[in-house]
């Protein structure tokens, strides 16, 4: 019989219930097992190697790709694959993580006598803690749920989520173990807005240079205007000797000036209107930090000063923006 609509989202309900309960059941079963699981993969000189079949071996490519972009050298080893030539990829210096709900899977239970030969250590993430891959692992995992969300109980649906949340637990509890920061994580993903956020800095974004505005203080506004047109940064540099920084001269100073002064402003000198302490940066200093000053005093640009006070360059919110930064 069809369902009515109301019904469908009942169903939805009861399925992200069971699934959130599932996942919660989990942390009265950490114990020391979670311990040792997580000691014997930071003490690992290889690499952790997922396996599983099915809808484990789904989970696993996601707990591979996890550990691997946190720092932990993994990758998935189908299990099928593994009995016709794929076990070459495995040493003894790499752990294998297996995942099986029953524990019994033919094609993890076949690779047992060549792991054990090789004494590969073994960790097994099971709902059958008296499995035959439970015995025969160093250390197993409990991730066993009450009842599956599926209607019919059939479908893998709770424990599919309890083993990729236990997944998930050994990543960052290793993530922790190894003290990965947040510019370590960059590196894994030096494509991504993470990456982006993390390690660009000011220095590879600045323009400086023939495309740095720069006048000298005695620069009547006249010229500081064409410099500020030319250059199409929206602001020139006031410097000394040896460019040494003495203010700043932006669009928003030009508009107030002529409002002041009218006609006259043209004839005034930079330093009669320059802003004297402008908002700087480091060269040094990530990009996202530029961002934030400059949202957070509602400008546009930084003058990049070097130790010495000397101009360096300008880095202007678009530049940072067209880099994916926000």
């Amino acid at each position: 019989m069809t369902m009515k609509p109301e019904g469908i989202v009942d169903v939805a309900k009861n399925v992200l219930k069971t699934e959130a309960e599932a996942v919660l059941s989990l942390i009265a079963k950490l114990n020391s097992n979670f311990e040792r699981a997580v000691e014997i993969m930071y003490a690992s000189k290889g690499r952790i190697v997922v396996t599983g079949m099915g809808k484990s071996g789904l989970v696993g490519k996601k707990v591979a790709a996890t550990l691997a972009s946190t720092g932990t050298p993994a990758f998935f080893l189908h299990p099928a694959e593994a009995g016709h030539g794929d076990l070459g990829m495995v040493t003894s210096e790499d752990v294998l993580l297996a995942i099986s709900n029953s524990g019994e899977t033919d094609e993890l239970l076949q690779l047992l006598p060549y792991l054990k030969r090789f004494n590969v250590n073994i960790i097994s993430l099971t709902g059958n803690p008296s499995s035959t891959l439970s015995s025969a692992a160093d250390v197993t995992l409990d991730v066993s749920v009450e009842q599956e969300a599926c209607p019919l109980g059939i479908v893998p649906t709770a424990s599919t989520a309890a083993a990729m949340a236990m997944g998930d637990a050994l990543a960052m509890a290793l993530l922790v173990r190894r003290g990965l920061k947040p510019e370590h994580f960059a590196l894994f993903h030096p494509g991504g807005s993470l990456g982006k956020k993390l390690l660009v800095r000011v220095r590879d974004l600045m323009h400086s240079g023939d495309a740095l505005p720069v006048i000298p203080p005695h620069t009547t506004m006249m010229r500081a205007v064409m410099e500020i047109s030319t250059k199409r940064l929206g602001m020139t540099i006031v410097a000394g000797a040896d460019d040494k920084l003495l203010g700043v001269i932006t669009d928003g100073d030009l508009r107030r000036g002529i409002g002041t002064w009218g006609k006259d402003f043209f004839d005034m000198r930079a330093e009669e209107v320059m802003t004297r302490k402008p908002k700087m940066i480091g060269q040094d200093e990530l990009a996202a930090k530029a961002l934030s000053i400059m949202e957070s005093n509602s400008i546009t640009s930084l003058v990049v000063p070097d130790e010495d006070g000397r101009v360096k360059g300008i880095i202007h919110i678009h530049d940072i923006l067209k880099q994916g930064i926000a």
